[in-house]
């Protein structure tokens, strides 16, 4: 995937989750090590911290989606992308606010150390 969606990006990076299970690593045990150098050298992994409050309401979303949407087989891709579509549609047309409470202010002081020094 990384050669054919994104063959000119020198390096993709990739968020995931703080699981510790996410490393580079794993191109080794797939990969012969030249192949496993070459791909791990254009991703570089961005890990969410351990408590971030907005990756629990992404987590929500995706529950919703499997309970709503993808509870049952869906024949063809084509109709996975009719449901997904209008799955979508419906959420965004039926949003629930969630009340944020870590600002931005908070986010700036708190992830400083994440913050590009110019």
């Amino acid at each position: 995937m990384l050669d054919e969606e994104y063959p000119d990006a020198k390096k993709v990076r990739l968020l995931l989750d703080n699981l510790k299970t996410h490393s580079l690593s794993s191109f080794y045990e797939t990969f012969e090590p030249e192949e496993a150098h070459r791909l791990a050298s254009r991703i570089e992994l961005i890990l969410t911290p351990k408590h971030g409050s907005w990756l629990n309401i992404a987590e929500i979303e995706f529950s919703a989606l499997k309970g709503q949407c993808l509870n049952r087989r869906i024949p063809t891709i084509e109709k996975l992308q009719d449901e997904l579509t209008a799955w979508e549609r419906e959420r965004n047309n039926t949003a629930k606010n969630i009340s944020w409470q870590f600002t931005t202010k908070e986010a700036r002081t708190k992830f400083k150390r994440l913050y590009p020094k110019l």
